[in-house]
């Protein structure tokens, strides 16, 4: 089941380090079957507040999402960028192709008597 790794990152003001973390971050999820969904785009904010950027990095299972996240090549680069931006960042397992919601309902319907 595919699994995705979140941010939420706040806007910063350029900076050499992130110039070279976003150089280097595509080698360290690679080897993990890891590859950007969304990144430096766009959003439209539809609810709430949403200040600064998303970036998502899909992976084939969260065992390589978390084996990315761990990893010695990525753990040596997040200073680079954490030095320069606030954020949230998760990693959250997908859905089955097959995933119905109605399942979720009647659970909720149920714990809700």
């Amino acid at each position: 089941m595919p699994a995705y790794a979140i941010a939420h990152l706040q806007e910063a003001a350029p900076h050499p380090d992130l110039a070279e973390y976003l150089e280097r971050v595509t080698g360290t999820f690679v080897p993990f079957g890891g590859r950007f969904l969304v990144h430096a785009a766009q959003h439209e904010v539809m609810e709430g507040d949403w200040p600064g950027g998303v970036v998502v990095i899909g992976f084939p299972s969260m065992t390589e999402a978390r084996d990315w996240w761990d990893s010695p090549a990525y753990r040596a680069i997040v200073p680079l960028r954490s030095r320069h931006i606030r954020g949230d960042i998760i990693l959250v397992p997908g859905v089955a192709d097959d995933y119905d919601p109605t399942a979720t309902a009647s659970a909720l319907r149920e714990a809700s008597r």
